[in-house]
């Protein structure tokens, strides 16, 4: 690793990756990642990625985007997002990245609350084959260096504008690295929640160093819960149960047997339902049943979520299967412009770190890795609009001269696991601030039991 680079992406990924690959060949880029390269929730994703189909969707595509988000929507995101999806699919085609097909042409799928049939998909893991391929094209790249097991304890700032990022590399070491621009894409906030389908190192570090520094959040309550992850009494991340297997037809079942529910419904407005129904049965769960999908084979086209089920003792093509809400995507964020700046200079944020304002109050399916890929690339292109506007800050690396130019006292960090607790209840904090104000939707993380 060296003392500076011209840009630091925090997240590997598929916000940081599609950055990465978007930024002059010439940049040299450094990329971390808290864990291994394999523990973004970007490989989780199992739904598929929403695009545009035609001129005439675009009406339908946008009322849908504001509808489930409550009309809390930045319509400039939106209309961003959506006319710049075609863009983002051929890239990621001529990536590598493979999508269903039929007869040569793509197929499309269809998800709560999208009133046509819009979706592309690989199996039921589109993330992983999406994330997996960005990757792959990014460690080709010469100019890229990748850490792993690198946490980002804070930033080095000054006069409101970044000049780094303060490292705990993976042999515990603390070091000042400096750029020209940082791009934060590291992830959402389920590790602090106790049932969640996120891994649980994404705690939402971003956020509890924009709150140290001042750096403008917004909606940090507006956290959204999935109506279905197989129930479990195991301790751990949740196993999603992705809302295509609605989308193909099957139905969720109370304690009797009986159908209580749309299951089309906007995910927040069907965790509610979930909610009252377990309520009412005095259930830990309700019954998800695939018998009633009838045009594809259950096998082929959810094969991990049929494997997954299997080795937990559910067999999926033969019996219901219990499911519960668990915390799963965060709306709410470090709040960013329509080319994903922070109100930080030379600070950028993508992915669900960000509150771009595309989601609303509650995030349309299959819309999330179709908006970190958009506005990450509009970071890096923005970066690369501004690169003459300044030098690369000098580097500094002695304590004393850190602490003289940046307020920086690297003791504070020496405690790790206090540290990191410290900056757990900061976001915690934030949360709960806002949901006194009051919320939007039911939904939101206060009917949710964190860690």
């Amino acid at each position: 690793m060296e003392k500076e680079y011209d840009v630091i992406i925090v997240g590997t990924g598929v916000a940081g990756c599609y950055g990465a690959l978007n930024l002059p060949k010439e940049k040299r880029i450094l990329m971390i990642t808290k864990a291994s390269l394999e523990e973004s929730d970007s490989f989780l994703a199992q739904g598929g990625i929403c695009v545009l189909k035609s001129e005439e969707d675009y009406d339908s595509f946008f009322e849908d985007t504001l509808k489930a988000g409550h009309y809390e929507n930045r319509k400039e995101s939106v209309d961003i997002m959506i006319r710049s999806s075609h863009s983002v699919i051929e890239d990621l085609i001529g990536y590598g990245v493979e999508f269903a097909m039929e007869d040569g042409e793509l197929v499309f799928t269809r998800e709560a609350a999208h009133s046509t049939n819009r979706i592309l998909y690989h199996e039921d893991v589109t993330g992983k084959e999406i994330t997996t391929k960005l990757l792959a094209q990014v460690q080709k790249l010469e100019n890229v260096t990748i850490l792993t097991d690198t946490t980002m304890v804070d930033i080095l700032c000054r006069d409101n504008c970044c000049d780094g990022v303060i490292l705990k590399t993976a042999d515990k070491k603390l070091t000042p690295v400096f750029a020209h621009d940082v791009l934060w894409a590291c992830g959402g906030i389920g590790g602090v929640y106790k049932n969640s389908t996120n891994f649980p190192h994404l705690t939402g570090d971003a956020l509890a160093i924009a709150i140290r520094h001042g750096i403008q959040l917004e909606h940090v309550n507006y956290v959204q819960i999935h109506p279905t992850t197989l129930y479990s009494k195991k301790k751990g991340r949740r196993f999603l149960i992705s809302e295509s297997v609605r989308g193909e037809g099957a139905v969720l079942y109370n304690k009797d047997g009986e159908r209580f529910v749309n299951e089309l419904l906007p995910r927040d407005l069907l965790t509610n339902e979930i909610h009252k129904q377990m309520e009412k049965d005095n259930m830990p769960y309700v019954m998800l049943s695939m018998s009633t999908i009838k045009d594809c084979d259950i096998k082929q086209r959810f094969p991990n979520i049929y494997q997954y089920c299997l080795e937990e003792g559910y067999d999926v093509t033969k019996e219901p299967i219990p499911v519960v809400p668990s915390q799963h995507y965060f709306m709410g964020g470090v709040h960013v412009d329509s080319v994903s700046k922070t109100t930080m200079d030379h600070l950028y944020a993508a992915g669900e770190t960000s509150c771009n304002g595309v989601h609303g109050a509650n995030r349309l399916a299959s819309n999330s890795l179709l908006e970190s890929l958009v506005f990450a690339k509009r970071a890096v292109l923005d970066m690369a609009d501004h690169w003459e506007e300044r030098k690369l800050p000098a580097v500094v690396e002695e304590p004393q001269e850190l602490s003289k130019q940046y307020g920086i006292d690297m003791s504070l960090y020496i405690n790790m696991e206090q540290f990191e607790e410290d900056s757990k209840q900061l976001v915690i904090k934030a949360i709960e601030e806002e949901n006194r104000k009051g919320v939007t939707n039911e939904s939101n993380n206060n009917t949710v039991e964190r860690r």
